[in-house]
Order: structure tokens, then sequence, then C-alpha cells
């Protein structure tokens, strides 16, 4: 199962250098880069990240969230490059959890249910190849839950009288950047700040 990145033309060449940011997360303390054994990672993009990240961080069961870069080419980018759409990244949120107490399915219900994922390379006002929906799989059974979740949430709308179509991109994670120091946990340093997250009022359906 091959990943196929996001690739503009004109793709912006990049760096070797990563961008630093903190080295821990800035609402619970737990560290960004050491993770406990225990723990799994999933990759969601659900639009500007500032949103999405709290929407996780909220989650009981989540050990840490982190603001970054993914699906695209360009190595290490910057937040004004990637806005130029010229990385093909869109912005993600890397979410590190014990699915002793959260689940992979759980995380699957909260993506679905707290964005548009039929607009294509755009969320509400934010246009944008930055700004698609997406989901990054770190492996095969990862990968065949975000599918299934997918048919099971486009059924459901379709119940709902929805006429469009997901197109929400699920492919195997390549490698994620984290994005620059200010953004992470934005909406907690930023109370008041821009948080562009909504659903579009269908519940994903449990299993039968």
């Amino acid at each position: 199962m091959q990943h196929k990145p996001y690739q503009p033309e004109n793709a912006l060449r990049g760096t070797s250098t990563p961008l630093e940011i903190s080295a821990n997360h800035a609402v619970n303390g737990h560290s960004i880069n050491d993770i406990p054994a225990n723990m799994d990672i999933a990759y969601f993009a659900m639009g500007c990240f500032w949103g999405v990240e709290r929407l996780f961080w909220q989650q009981q069961g989540v050990y840490s969230t982190s603001a970054g870069y993914s699906g695209g080419v360009t190595e290490n980018p910057t937040y004004q490059q990637v806005c130029q759409g010229l990385t093909g990244h869109s912005e993600v949120v890397r979410v590190v959890f014990d699915p002793a107490i959260i689940s992979y399915q759980q995380l699957l219900a909260l993506f679905w249910e707290n964005h548009n994922p039929s607009q294509g390379m755009r969320q509400g006002n934010d246009i944008g190849s930055q700004y698609r929906s997406a989901i990054y799989t770190v492996n095969a059974e990862q990968y065949a839950q975000a599918i299934e979740s997918k048919k099971r949430y486009q059924q459901a709308m379709n119940a709902q009288g929805a006429t469009t179509e997901i197109t929400t991109e699920i492919q195997p994670a390549g490698p994620f950047y984290f994005a620059e120091d200010y953004h992470q946990q934005y909406l907690y340093k930023n109370p008041q700040g821009y948080c562009g997250l909504g659903g579009i009022g269908i519940c994903f359906p449990p299993e039968k």
C-alpha cells in the first residue's frame, strides 16, 4: 500500500532543518517527543488545525496533541509555505492516545462529526488544499477502520438527504512535520482565537 502524497505543480523545496517547538504540551504538560510505549498515534486533517487540536486534547485518554503538516512533499515546511498551496501538505493534528481509554473508532467518530468532509480543498470559509479533509493512518488496521468509517458516514449522510460525496483523503501516513511553536495548543494560549470547526449535524452511526 504505497503512500502517494498530494503534489502540486511547482512544489516548493524544503529544508533539512525541522522547526523547533516546546518540549511539553502547554495544556497537560506531557512530553511531545517522549511517547509512552502503551500509546497509539493518529493523524487527522479537518481544516484549520487550531480548533481541531483543541477538540482532541479535550478527550479523556488523549495523551498529547500537536499541530503540523503532512500529506505533501515539501520537507520541513513553514506555515507561510503551506498557505501558498505549493507544499502539498494539509494542516494536520497528531493525536497520541491511550487505546485502553479511548479507541481509534471513537476518534474517527469525533473526526466525522466535527467538520464537513465533503468540501474538497476547503473547510468552510478557509479555502486551499491545506484545509482539505484527510485521515493519515499508521498501520493496516487503522486504514481498514478509516475506510469502513467513511462508508458508514456516507450512508448516514445519504439517509439524511445529503447529495454530496465525501472527499476525505485516506492514505497511509507519510512524514509529519511540526508546525511553528505559536501554533501548538493555540486556542489554549489564545482562548478567544479563531476556531472554524463545525460539523454538519449528522451523527456517526454506531457499529451494529
